[in-house]
């Protein structure tokens, strides 16, 4: 008799339902879905197929990346490079705090909730290798879903620019595999593998 996978653990369950029902919230539609639900399940699916092994802290880690993002507007912060990254520091502490707020409504304990925090928050990314995969899963599904589109609205040097500081928060595993996955042309290519 053959055996089947075996099944997800309920709290597991309990918390990906949540954080799904969180962003069904989303008023912004992508494909007539709510975009956050839609990210967070490419999110999923891109962990699944990267890391098949992966543990549940980084599958919850995964799906609640972006939970309620909508909530916190870019436009709440100011223009340039210094309001973004203040907007998106501000996005990793909301995003990390209400993932475990849910976690530790499944079940989850303290340690579990302090661990999710510092994933969602990229702590220690380069080092952890849990941090490191997130962040490469985060860097797959921008070019897989999202990177067509940002670039039809920027000039070359801009992509070009993009195209770089993505290569450079993945891993260097990561990095081949995106070269060998995705149809890069052949500028965006040189400009992901330098």
């Amino acid at each position: 008799m053959p055996q089947s996978a075996s099944p997800m653990p309920a709290r597991l369950t309990v918390a990906l339902a949540a954080i799904d029902a969180a962003n069904a919230a989303d008023p912004t539609l992508e494909e007539g879905r709510p975009a956050a639900l839609l990210y967070g399940e490419r999110m999923s699916a891109e962990l699944a197929r990267l890391v098949p092994d992966a543990s549940d802290l980084l599958r919850i880690a995964a799906r609640g990346q972006h939970v309620e993002r909508w909530l916190l507007p870019r436009s709440d912060y100011p223009q340039g490079k210094e309001g973004y990254l203040a907007w998106r520091r501000e996005q990793g502490r909301r995003h990390a705090d209400r993932v475990a707020g849910i976690m530790a409504e499944a079940g989850y304990d303290a340690a579990d909730c302090i661990r999710i925090g510092a994933l969602l928050r990229k702590e220690g990314i380069k080092r952890d290798a849990e941090v490191q995969a997130l962040e490469d899963v985060i860097c797959f599904v921008f070019i897989r879903w999202y990177f067509a589109d940002f670039a039809a609205t920027r000039d070359m040097e801009s992509v070009l620019d993009i195209v770089r500081k993505t290569a450079r928060k993945m891993s260097e595993g990561a990095r081949t595999r995106a070269l060998q996955d995705f149809a890069l042309p052949e500028p965006l290519a040189a400009a992901f593998a330098s």
